[in-house]
């Protein structure tokens, strides 16, 4: 492909890439939103099935109880979304230090996901722009990613201690169409 070719397919091309499919989610934000709304969802529903009386359970004793990684996600999600935000962020441990009981650790992980409802719906143009997080400059859509994948990360945890406990986690469990 000559260099003229080359440089008109990309002018041609160009629009037609930008434009994501019919709601967003392919591309920027909308990509970010997808996966964290996903693991997000998992997340939840694990807290809310897995009995108030396993909160305590922990397969060693070198890691967070069941009840301290609800609490650990919550407050990290207050403390990214809010750096996404560029809002004051609060410490990533104030919820595992002040909340122990299942129904509390619920209603704090559904508000902080409530709370970073309002960062995934930022645009591509202002995720770009820069936020600190952990004592470094960032982009908000690096930050939103993040929190994304931490939610991942732990709902993981949370799996494997269903699994302990002879409980299906939700991503295995089948869908009310299934």
């Amino acid at each position: 492909m000559t260099k003229k070719a080359l440089l008109l397919a990309m002018f041609i091309g160009a629009p037609a890439f930008a434009q994501a499919p019919s709601g967003g989610a392919s591309t920027g934000v909308g990509a970010s939103k997808a996966t964290w709304t996903t693991m997000v969802g998992y997340f939840t529903t694990a807290a809310e099935q897995m009995p108030e009386a396993d909160y305590a359970f922990k397969p060693v004793e070198t890691v967070r109880t069941f009840g301290q990684i609800v609490a650990h996600l919550a407050g990290a999600q207050n403390m990214m979304c809010a750096a996404a935000l560029g809002e004051t962020q609060k410490s990533e441990d104030d919820i595992e230090k002040s909340v122990t009981t299942k129904a509390g650790l619920v209603a704090a992980l559904k508000a902080s996901s409530e709370y970073c409802a309002r960062a995934y719906g930022m645009s591509d143009a202002h995720a770009a722009g820069n936020t600190k997080l952990f004592g470094q400059d960032m982009s908000r859509m690096f930050t939103l990613n993040l929190n994304a994948v931490h939610a991942g990360e732990h709902y993981g945890n949370l799996a494997t201690y269903m699994r302990i406990k002879g409980m299906v986690p939700p991503s295995s469990q089948p869908s009310p169409a299934q």
